[in-house]
């Protein structure tokens, strides 16, 4: 067995990038930022409310350390240090006192607490101010959370607008949820997910900010993951209604989430996005979309009193094509926030997980999703870095004329995937049932899980 110098000479390795970038980031920050200095980055809006305080300023981190190249251990190590010294801070000097028609709606609404909003661009500023702090400390001292070995993940990402005049969909890949959310414990955690707007962008945004964000504050998450996802939809559903009834949004958007927990993946959804896996070349169903035509969905629809017609395609009231989402505040309760989940046990012999919005599955069909992917590792020779290009590219050669996100994650090394011999359709359908049965999961025909 090798003795511990390549471990030692990988930890200067990633302790000398760590330093470099920390030295390139103070260089062109010299100094903290003053009242009048120009933001580094764009403030989440006008105001935030407390819940929304660090979720946002997370993404505006994230986002402005991946800009800078950050390495991602790192990126989310500051993030998370950096927001814990600012939640510790009395943030009452940011607090904006609500207009005339905010405190009209608050009486009208006495049974709630009142809602303390912060200003947007002062915790901006002072949460940069923060970071700068941090990065100073760490530059004299990196700690060890900085570089945390994580897994490594090949992740095939591929967005397009396509006919569409606005582009509402948003995804996340976060392989360092451990890190973002100072989760210390032996277990592995990555997140991934699609967002499918409709109505404008705001819900789709704030959904890919605020859902692994809620999901991390579950107590739950240690032992029920896939619980914790349902309740972060829920409840990130209404935080969002809260924000669309003060700044007068009315969009809405549909969501699946996968969230790999050591050798458990766990998934949950709103609507029609939709995530399945496969496993030695064939497709386990993990879930159902939520469609107005599904017999339970209109079933209770029409028991709050509402409707669901046909115009072009099934509606919920003559106007949504899903029945659940977040968002759509005019279209509560009979468009739903609540969301499905199911849980899968991973043996490694999985091959990868595919999310994708309905501008992917309209017109691809689950099956139609393996052929597609062996052909691409065939061409690029076991390489699977651009696959998601060609599945959106196929899509809209079917007449997709919607927006389109399609991301896989591969579980087993593509090259792997090409050399093993893939078990003749009978075989592999019977271990899939098999496994279906061992892990006390229903509808074995279909491959499906029960829905918790």
């Amino acid at each position: 067995m090798a003795s511990g110098a390549p471990q030692n000479n990988c930890q200067m390795a990633c302790g000398a990038e760590i330093l470099g970038f920390l030295d390139a980031l103070l260089q062109d920050f010299p100094a903290p930022l003053s009242p009048e200095s120009p933001l580094p980055w764009k403030a989440p809006g006008t105001t935030l409310s407390q819940e929304e305080v660090e979720a946002e300023l997370a993404e505006l981190a994230m986002g402005f350390l991946g800009s800078r190249n950050a390495p991602p251990s790192l990126a989310a190590a500051l993030t998370h240090e950096a927001i814990s010294h600012l939640l510790k801070t009395d943030l009452s000097e940011f607090k904006k006192e609500p207009s005339q028609e905010e405190e009209d709606e608050e009486e009208e609404e006495e049974e709630k607490a009142p809602m303390t909003l912060l200003d947007a661009k002062g915790l901006a500023r002072s949460f940069f101010n923060q970071l700068w702090e941090v990065c100073g400390q760490w530059q004299k001292q990196v700690p060890l959370t900085a570089w945390t070995p994580q897994r490594q993940w090949l992740v095939s990402i591929h967005a397009i607008r396509n006919t569409r005049r606005k582009m509402e969909d948003r995804h996340v890949f976060l392989p360092t949820f451990n890190q973002l959310f100072g989760f210390s414990d032996s277990v592995d955690r990555a997140y991934f997910a699609v967002f499918d707007g409709h109505g404008g962008v705001d819900a789709a945004r704030y959904a890919a900010v605020h859902v692994h964000a809620n999901t991390a504050h579950q107590p739950e998450l240690p032992t029920d993951p896939a619980g914790a996802l349902k309740e972060a939809f829920r409840r990130t559903d209404e935080m969002f209604l809260w924000k669309a009834k003060r700044e007068r949004l009315q969009s809405g958007t549909t969501g699946v989430c996968a969230l790999i927990t050591g050798t458990t993946l766990h998934v949950a959804w709103l609507g029609d996005s939709q995530v399945i896996l496969v496993q030695q070349g064939q497709v386990v169903k993990l879930m159902e979309p939520h469609k107005p035509e599904r017999q339970d969905e209109k079933a209770r629809i029409e028991a709050l009193g509402g409707f669901v017609s046909f115009m072009d395609c099934w509606r919920v009231n003559g106007t949504l094509a899903v029945s659940r989402a977040i968002g759509d505040i005019f279209q509560k309760p009979y468009v739903s926030g609540e969301a499905d989940a199911a849980s899968w046990e991973l043996t490694g012999s999985e091959d990868y997980l595919l999310l994708a919005c309905d501008g992917f599955f309209d017109v691809v069909s689950h099956q139609e999703v393996t052929s597609l992917v062996h052909n691409h590792l065939v061409r690029q020779q076991g390489c699977g870095l651009h696959v998601a290009e060609d599945l959106v590219a196929a899509a809209r050669e079917r007449g997709s004329h919607d927006n389109i996100t399609v991301m896989v994650v591969f579980l087993r090394d593509p090259e792997e995937l090409l050399k093993s011999k893939i078990q003749g359709a009978g075989d592999s359908l019977a271990d899939v049932r098999s496994q279906n049965l061992l892990s006390g999961f229903s509808e074995p025909e279909t491959n499906t899980p029960q829905r918790s």
